[in-house]
């Protein structure tokens, strides 16, 4: 338990939502609570936009989407939290999956006006695959939306999990006047266009006060206390083993453009959300207080600074120490490798860092190095498991543009395609580049990096393929007689692994029947024990 103080005051979360439901919004508020910025929109691209402090990419900004996942850390009461922006679209969802494995819970933002949304869905069984605890925030309550009872209900249903209500709202829309703290027994007043304050927040030592009449009226206060006897009646106290558990998620109501019910839910954050927890290796199970170091990269960025070329792997520490020059091992590789500027985040500013500890993410410098999924140790030989790659749902043809620019083009490729944004498959026997994405805003994306951040100019011609499929067989004389019948079909991904592109799932399926020597993986994840 060398490292037991610095685990205990760790907290590591990644906040997810549907686009638009304000989660970039609320990762602001929580930046202001902690200090780490000064004023909401604290990146600004010239003097009249603002922007949000995590969309450091241009074409974020343009777009004002969130396309890659933004790390930030900062104090708040005396707890160290790592915070993890995650994109909202849906053709970034890959990201946000791969995400997930190296936080220890997550916030879960619902609009108030639209409910449950495909997205959240999605979000909701990765986090449900792991048992992650849950907090689920229910923003834009100052705009008209759904029955607060309709839509906790919603929520259980679409996303199959038990909801605790910790604050409980007084109306909605243009009526809306704030929230009552079920936990702590208080009244949070709101006004429209005014943030939280102390004096905001009135104090009852019982909800059937008349103080409670004065502050909200006699109509709304006896609604209140009809909706808190209720709301106690079925869900009494919040049973904190539960929602560690990921069997029950407690639920605030607010307002996170006005900063409103941020408070409540972040102070109820830092008392019950989990401390840094063990993962699962090819081995067993590594746990945080263990005293040799290890980590693993579940993510990779090039070009964070326009200025410097650089790219930057993003390393979750699991257990033990991470230290400044010190070696470490490099399992995939098998050699050893240091660091000699580590940095933590603050969206776009970087601090370099002499130590970390489990729950940390720490950036390093990478010439090239680091896949995902990638492990580094203090010394044995072990994987994180967990972190695939997925099967795309949309390829298209790289067209190069420039015949000049050749080689910038093949280096933008590989870099971008291992920071995970899509996939890259060259065509067998062949040098036809195929990239494939989970949604068509990522090809927009690499177009625009490719020739903003390597000079290379493409276009994409769309491929007639419905999945790609990794093949592996014990029967290696099978799979080279397949991979030479079927070649037009057979691509290798990056790392030199077979894929099979099926033009519909009814050439997917003919195949698996007519091959039961050959097994199709929808994940990459497989070849990880090869690596």
């Amino acid at each position: 338990m060398k490292y037991n103080h610095e685990i205990q005051k760790r907290r590591t979360f990644a906040i997810i939502s549907h686009p638009d439901a304000g989660k970039t919004t609320l990762t602001e508020k929580f930046l202001l609570f902690g200090g780490a910025i000064q004023t909401a929109g604290a990146v600004k691209s010239n003097k009249i936009k603002k922007f949000a402090a995590s969309d450091f990419m241009e074409i974020e900004r343009q777009r004002g989407i969130s396309v890659a996942t933004s790390v930030m850390s900062f104090e708040y009461n005396g707890i160290l939290v790592n915070l993890l922006d995650t994109p909202g679209h849906k053709d970034f969802a890959e990201d946000t999956y791969r995400t997930l494995t190296a936080v220890d819970s997550v916030i879960l933002v619902v609009d108030s006006v639209n409910g449950v949304e495909e997205q959240t869905r999605r979000l909701m069984e990765v986090c449900r695959m792991r048992d992650t605890p849950v907090i689920v925030f229910i923003n834009k309550m100052d705009r008209d939306g759904k029955n607060r009872f309709d839509l906790l209900e919603e929520i259980e249903a679409e996303l199959k999990i038990q909801l605790h209500p910790m604050t409980w709202p007084i109306n909605s829309g243009k009526d809306f006047k704030g929230v009552y703290n079920l936990h702590d027994k208080n009244l949070v007043l709101f006004t429209a266009g005014t943030k939280a304050a102390d004096e905001d927040v009135v104090e009852l030592t019982d909800i059937s006060v008349e103080l409670l009449d004065n502050k909200i009226g006699e109509k709304d206060a006896s609604l209140l206390r009809e909706d808190v006897e209720l709301v106690d009646g079925v869900h009494g106290e919040l049973n904190v083993t539960d929602y560690l558990a990921g069997k029950v998620a407690p639920v605030f109501f607010g307002s996170a453009i006005n900063n409103f019910g941020v408070k409540e839910m972040l102070d109820t954050f830092i008392r019950i959300a989990p401390i840094p927890r063990c993962r699962m290796t090819s081995v067993r199970e590594v746990c945080p207080d263990e005293e040799k170091f290890s980590g693993f990269i579940f993510k990779i960025h090039a070009n964070l600074d326009p200025k410097h070329r650089d790219r930057i792997a993003f390393l979750r520490v699991c257990s033990g120490k991470f230290e400044r020059n010190k070696y470490f091992h490099h399992v995939r590789l098998d050699k050893d490798v240091r660091f000699s500027n580590p940095y933590t985040f603050l969206a776009r500013d970087k601090d370099v860092i002499e130590a970390a500890y489990p729950g940390d993410v720490v950036g390093l410098f990478d010439t090239g190095n680091f896949k995902i999924g990638d492990t580094l140790t203090e010394g044995p030989n072990f994987y994180f498991t967990g972190i695939p790659s997925f099967s795309p749902e949309i390829f298209k043809e790289v067209v190069n543009k420039d015949p000049m620019k050749t080689k910038q083009l093949e280096k933008g490729l590989l870099q971008l395609t291992d920071e995970g944004v899509a996939q890259l498959f060259t065509q067998f026997g062949g040098n036809k580049k195929i990239i494939g994405c989970v949604g068509e805003l990522q090809f927009e994306v690499i177009q625009y990096r490719l020739l903003q951040e390597y000079g290379a100019s493409v276009e994409f011609r769309a491929q007639p393929y419905y999945k790609a499929c990794w093949i592996t067989s014990a029967d290696h004389k099978k799979l080279d007689e397949f991979t030479k019948f079927k070649s037009n079909n057979i691509a290798e991904d990056k790392d030199g692994h077979l894929v099979y592109l099926a033009q519909s799932e009814w050439f997917l399926n003919t195949e698996r029947t007519n091959n039961p020597d050959i097994e199709f993986h929808f994940t990459s994840e497989i070849h990880k024990e090869t690596a």
